[in-house]
């Protein structure tokens, strides 16, 4: 992300949002991004995800650039590249944990038993092997977003995308959640995390510091936090 910026009309007047941001992140690292609100942290975190582009500046997501991209193909890469984590989970009521993991594998047209393949696998990954059949409501705040992780993960992206992933959970369960991010980023994922919350960045391996639509610092963390423990298992 080289010279970012982001502006939006409102009424007569132009609120600019980013002014000017310069971002790279590297394969296999843990990022976080922190800022007070109104910093320009979800502005940034839409542009990173691909949901938004940048009023001028440039992005490139795996070596593809966005600004030679037209909407259908910005789409196409988003859903191959970039794997979203919301804070409120954002699963299907009537669907099964499963049929929620099976769904982005759905818009990029993979074959029925391959859908069911990949999401049994990645239900076993981060540790709900035994509640594949359960919906939503059947499950811990813990268990919800571990199914939204595992969702995250079905296409083999090149970057999670991480929205204050434990801000609806108890300390306990945001630690086991925490554990498994960092779990997921031993074995070489590329994490991009947005939080408020300090001690949760502090897991990280550098922490992106936003403020005014202004990049106003950085904090490589050399200690990070322990492999998650082959007792941790689904959450609470």
């Amino acid at each position: 992300m080289t010279d970012v910026r982001k502006a939006y009309l409102m009424g007569k007047t132009t609120l600019e949002v980013l002014r000017g941001v310069d971002i790279d992140i590297e394969r296999g690292e843990f990022v976080s991004i922190m800022g007070p609100s109104g910093s320009g942290k979800s502005t940034l975190m839409n542009l990173i995800g691909l949901l938004d582009r940048p009023t001028s500046g440039e992005i490139a997501v795996n070596g593809s650039q966005i600004s030679a991209l037209d909407d259908v193909a910005l789409s196409a890469l988003r859903g191959k590249e970039i794997g979203f984590i919301f804070q409120s989970f954002n699963l299907v009521a009537r669907l099964s944990a499963l049929k929620n993991v099976e769904m982005p594998m759905i818009f990029q047209e993979t074959g029925k038993q391959r859908r069911a393949q990949v999401a049994k696998k990645h239900l076993e990954e981060v540790g709900l092997g035994d509640r594949m059949t359960h919906k939503p409501n059947e499950l811990s705040g813990g268990q919800r977003q571990r199914v939204a992780i595992a969702r995250a993960l079905v296409n083999d992206p090149a970057i999670l995308l991480a929205d204050e992933p434990t801000g609806n959970l108890d300390v306990k369960t945001g630690d086991e959640i925490m554990a498994l991010f960092k779990q997921l980023n031993d074995n070489g994922r590329t994490i991009v995390m947005v939080t408020h919350n300090p001690e949760v960045a502090a897991n990280t391996q550098r922490i992106i510091r936003i403020r005014d639509g202004m990049i106003m610092g950085e904090e490589d963390k050399i200690e990070v936090m322990p492999k998650i423990s082959a007792r941790t298992g689904a959450g609470q």
